[in-house]
């Protein structure tokens, strides 16, 4: 392996600074950089945040997500939606999300 390999790099150590505290399952940006944290981790504290693979995120409601869509974080709600104006890009829906559901499943990311 090579000398300066540092860790595989799905999961990344998170400080959290958000000034509120943020619970296991909810997605966090690290810059530009979609993450699910996998732990409870409170404002202040640091905790393990995934960077990859696919999750069951809140949607905005009523908005159909087709497969292979750009997704983006709602600045406003913390939801994901596929508007880009003003929000940010998270990843793409691994799968289709009718306008009813509450969730759709983002490869995060991509």
């Amino acid at each position: 392996m090579a000398t300066n390999h540092f860790q595989p790099g799905k999961v990344l150590d998170w400080t959290n600074g958000s000034g509120k505290d943020v619970l296991s399952g909810e997605l966090v940006m690290i810059g530009t950089l979609a993450g699910v944290a996998l732990v409870d981790i409170p404002n202040n504290a640091t905790g393990s945040v995934q960077i990859e693979e696919v999750f069951i995120l809140p949607k905005t409601a009523s908005e159909a997500i087709t497969a292979g869509a750009v997704v983006y974080m709602d600045a406003d709600t913390k939801e994901i939606t596929a508007t880009s104006t003003d929000n940010t890009r998270v990843g793409v829906a691994a799968y289709a999300a009718a306008a009813s559901d509450a969730t759709v499943k983002v490869k995060l990311n991509a």
